[in-house]
């Protein structure tokens, strides 16, 4: 090989290795950017909720450790109007998969599409990481809203498959929402033909508090028997309708970044009425939990609710307890209740639970 075949060769390979340095160069900045832009849309949140619980119930005494959830979630901002959503118990199942699209340039007009939490009452659309029972919802709540207390219904965690149209108007002084469901509970198809309506308005005339209404008009489909319904069998349509009406007072100063250092007091009822069938249900709720030094908070619940109005077949709680935010949105809890039953013996019910949540 001559002197000039040499020199070609040797430019060759150096104009090669020039542009394929300029190719990585480029390659590895828009990798950058590519994940830059997919950090700034995509963000990751969970908690883990475990304790210990002991009941001296009547031929029933029990005491263990508890893992009641393990949540992670994923949202992606597709762009400033378009969202998605996926979350998943691991203690459980997939529990909502949904997307959101905001029809307006302002919050008046949005569309959720999807498996979500269904928009009855105050305490069901609220996450378990921020209500203050370790127990979460109120029985009328956890009842009615399908989280799973009615075996009619089964346990759906509150949730189901639908379509939803949701907003704030007058400077947010008044949310709504209004949902077609399927009324049958999470990742499974509707049990009947019929759809379920749920509608809420949330009435906001001052910072703190909140005045709330809500409703469904539906019809489900029996997965099981109740013994407080015996004229619904397995298998049948019945009526299922839900009200209820609530507010919610916060006084104080409030931070959700910095929750544990600035939190309300906070206070919250809700009456509720509920019809299965040929059967009415009604309960009703007090919960107050107020800061009483630090990151220690005191909590106190009121809990009553009948499943059946004929029958006298209502159930009372009484809750008393501390939670403290040792950070941010982690905290400690432990619960005193008292139960008084119609239908048998009465019981208490000792509850500690930690919470870790990013």
């Amino acid at each position: 090989m001559n002197t000039t075949r040499i020199l070609r060769l040797t430019l060759c390979v150096a104009t090669l290795m020039a542009n394929t340095a300029a190719v990585n160069s480029q390659t590895n900045s828009s990798s950058t950017k590519w994940m830059d832009e997919l950090s700034k849309r995509i963000t990751l949140n969970g908690y883990a909720q475990a304790g210990y619980a002991y009941q001296d119930q009547e031929n029933a005494e029990t005491s263990d450790f508890n893992l009641k959830r393990t949540l992670l979630w994923a949202k992606a901002d597709i762009t400033d109007r378009w969202s998605f959503l996926f979350m998943v118990d691991f203690n459980s199942e997939v529990q909502e998969f949904y997307t959101d699209y905001r029809l307006t340039a302002d919050k008046s007009v949005a569309v959720r599409l999807g498996q979500f939490k269904n928009s009855f009452s105050m305490e069901n659309p609220m996450s378990p990481s921020s209500l203050e029972l370790v127990d979460v919802c109120s029985q009328s709540v956890t009842y009615l809203a399908g989280c799973g207390s009615d075996p009619l219904m089964g346990k759906q965690f509150g949730r189901d498959i639908g379509l939803k149209v949701y907003g704030e108007l007058f400077d947010g002084h008044l949310a709504y929402e209004l949902g077609l469901m399927n009324g049958q509970g999470i990742n499974c198809r509707d049990g009947n033909r019929d759809k379920d309506v749920i509608a809420k308005l949330d009435f906001r005339p001052v910072d703190g508090l909140r005045i709330v209404a809500s409703g469904q008009k539906g019809r489900g489909h029996a997965i099981s028997t109740a013994a407080w319904n015996p004229d619904i069998a397995e298998g049948d349509d019945y009526t299922r309708d839900r009200y209820s009406v609530g507010a919610e007072l916060k006084v104080g100063a409030y931070c959700p970044t910095k929750y544990k250092e600035a939190r309300p007091i906070s206070l919250r009822g809700e009456w509720l009425e509920g019809k299965d069938g040929k059967v009415k249900s009604r309960g009703a709720y007090f919960t107050a939990c107020v800061p009483i030094a630090g990151a220690l908070d005191a909590v106190a619940s009121a809990d009553w609710w009948d499943r059946n109005t004929a029958m006298r077949y209502d159930q009372t709680n009484a809750t008393i307890g501390l939670q403290y935010w040792y950070y941010k949105k982690c905290r400690l809890q432990l619960q005193y209740t008292r139960i008084w039953r119609q239908f048998a013996t009465d019981y208490n019910n000792l509850q500690a639970q930690v919470q870790i949540a990013f």
